[in-house]
């Protein structure tokens, strides 16, 4: 048998890359297929290795551009290209993400999403078509207000003054006027990716749920949750309960708004942008991974999409840093067989360090297993 294999994975977050990861599953595939079609597919669910991913797949290097951090302090941000220029990748936590700002006390009320807009007026600059933007591990929490601020929209305040940034600034607004936004802006195509269903405000709101970890107590995810209840109103939004509206301190709510966004979910937009059906049509085996595989990942990460998308007649192994579904469970999801990477009793770091070098083996394993089963049919 010489079976046409794609190697689909999501990065291993913190120990290898999509990219590295697809890689070493197609080193460990040749071992056991060396004559076999195998094509390396990158793949992400809209969050942290989105970027790297479309990268990868696009074939296009990374481009920087000068912004400012969720405080407004100037730093750099890598965006991406497609390789026909039509398509802008953004990962908004490049500028409004809370390891940049990690050095300094959280300021959750001030943090905001301006930088953001400063990466969307630099791709609008490029002449796209069609901007994805990723918004998952912000530090912000102002219902996208500062990104539509830096395309041109006014946010003012009873006296026309423009009102501070971040989502504490939003409850001096009195008015929002979009006169002037950057036209490119409104007749580009938006999708914004998510990975969450959280409403934009209440007990599973933007605050209540994510402001905690952006430093915000009681009382402070109380005054957000208010803010972000009134900027929808001001908007004349009927978005505050919407599932995913929720996602990345409400960034959908400005850019739906005013923009007239679209917010899909994050591995559907990625498999879209990849061509994932068109590259699994022909496949005889598909090797997956992420870092945990567990009932979570059945839910519309990255596995789900690769099986959703898959031939019937395909297996498909998921290889990961830890396994936490049965056989059965497995079978029962549509997943042929799922691996551990884990050679034995390890420790994280361990794992993290020889990830690349495991999963390799892993798949390598794993195709051993297919070759064989193919060999006893053969007889």
């Amino acid at each position: 048998m010489t079976p046409t294999i794609v190697c689909a994975p999501d990065s291993f977050k913190g120990s290898a890359g999509a990219p590295a990861a697809a890689a070493a599953l197609a080193r460990g595939a040749r071992q056991a297929f060396p004559a076999a079609t195998i094509t390396e597919l990158p793949f992400a669910d809209g969050g942290e290795g989105t970027l790297e991913a479309l990268l990868a797949v696009w074939g296009t290097p990374a481009r920087t551009v000068d912004v400012v951090d969720a405080l407004g302090r100037p730093t750099t941000a890598r965006y991406g290209l497609s390789d026909d220029g039509r398509t802008a990748v953004i990962e908004a936590a490049q500028a409004n993400g809370l390891p940049q700002v990690s050095d300094v006390p959280l300021d959750p009320e001030r943090a905001g999403t301006y930088g953001v807009g400063l990466i969307a007026a630099q791709v609008l600059n490029d002449g796209v078509d069609e901007i994805l933007l990723c918004i998952g591990g912000s530090a912000s929490t102002d219902g996208g207000a500062g990104i539509v601020a830096a395309l041109g929209a006014a946010l003012t305040d009873s006296a026309g003054e423009p009102i501070a940034p971040g989502g504490g600034g939003l409850s001096g607004l009195a008015a929002v006027d979009a006169s002037g936004l950057d036209p490119r802006a409104r007749t580009v195509s938006w999708r914004i990716a998510v990975d969450v269903d959280n409403p934009l405000t209440g007990p599973r709101g933007a605050a209540a749920v994510f402001g905690p970890q952006k430093g915000a107590d009681a009382a402070t995810v109380t005054r957000l949750d208010d803010n972000l209840a009134h900027f929808a109103e001001v908007l004349g939004s009927e978005h505050a309960a919407t599932p995913g509206f929720g996602a990345a301190g409400g960034i959908p709510l400005a850019l739906t708004a005013l923009l007239g966004a679209e917010v899909v979910p994050g591995s559907r937009m990625v498999a879209e942008a990849v061509g994932l059906t068109e590259a699994l049509a022909g496949a005889d085996l598909v090797l997956t991974g992420e870092g945990s595989f567990d009932s979570q990942s059945l839910g519309g990460k990255v596995v789900a999409a690769v099986r959703d998308h898959s031939p019937a007649s395909a297996s498909i192994i998921v290889v990961a840093g830890r396994v936490g579904l049965t056989p059965a469970e497995c079978r029962e999801a549509g997943i042929t067989a799922a691996l551990s990477i884990a050679p034995g009793p390890a420790d994280l770091p361990e794992l993290s360090a020889r990830a690349e070098e495991l999963i390799e083996a892993t798949a390598a394993h794993a195709c051993a297993l297919v070759a064989a089963g193919h060999q006893q049919k053969g007889h």
